[in-house]
C-alpha cells in the first residue's frame, strides 16, 4: 500500500493528519512519522527559507521504485507507506516531506522510515533553494541521478 505526491505549496500544504490516516490499519503494530521541516542555519548561513523545485514525473517514479525494492532488500512486505514532498518556496519550520511508515513490528518501521528517506535524498530530482537573511540565495549541490540501465 503506497501513497505519492508532490505537494504544491502554493495551493496546498503537507498534513500530517493524511498520512495518519493512510497508514491507520490495525494489522499493524508500529508506526513512524518522519518530517523534514525548513530549519535557520545551513552552512554558517541564517535561512529565511526554502524553494523545492522538482521533475515531478520522475519523482514519482523514484518514490515507487524505492517503495518496491523494500520489498527485495528489507523484506519487509506488509506495509504501508505515505510519502509527500513539496514543491515551491517554504517558510522556516515548514515540512518539507513527510513519510509515514505502518509495519507489524517497530523494528521494521523503523528500518523502512530510514531506508526511504535516505534513498530519496540519493535518488529523487528534487532540487532545493536557500534564501538567506542578506536576500542572497543559492541552489545547494545534490547527489547526480543515477544513470542505470533499463
Amino acid at each position: 500500500m503506497l501513497h505519492t505526491k508532490i505537494v504544491d505549496f502554493k495551493k496546498e500544504k503537507i498534513l500530517t493528519s493524511n498520512a495518519e490516516k493512510f497508514i491507520k490499519d490495525s494489522k499493524f503494530g508500529a508506526s513512524i512519522y518522519f518530517l523534514g521541516t525548513v530549519r535557520n542555519i545551513n552552512d554558517n548561513k541564517t535561512v529565511t527559507g526554502i524553494t523545492y523545485d522538482s521533475h515531478d514525473e520522475m519523482v514519482i517514479k523514484s518514490f515507487e521504485e524505492i517503495y518496491n525494492e523494500a520489498d527485495q532488500k528489507l523484506n519487509i512486505k506488509d506495509k504501508a507507506v505515505f510519502i509527500e514532498h513539496a514543491k515551491g518556496r517554504l517558510n522556516l519550520g515548514e515540512i518539507s516531506i513527510i513519510i509515514a511508515v505502518a509495519c507489524k513490528h517497530r523494528d521494521q518501521a523503523y528500518v523502512l522510515s530510514r531506508y526511504i528517506i535516505e534513498e530519496i535524498k540519493k535518488r529523487s530530482p528534487i532540487w532545493k533553494k536557500e534564501h538567506y537573511e542578506n536576500e542572497d540565495s543559492a541552489w545547494l549541490k545534490g547527489n547526480p541521478i543515477k544513470n542505470e540501465k533499463v
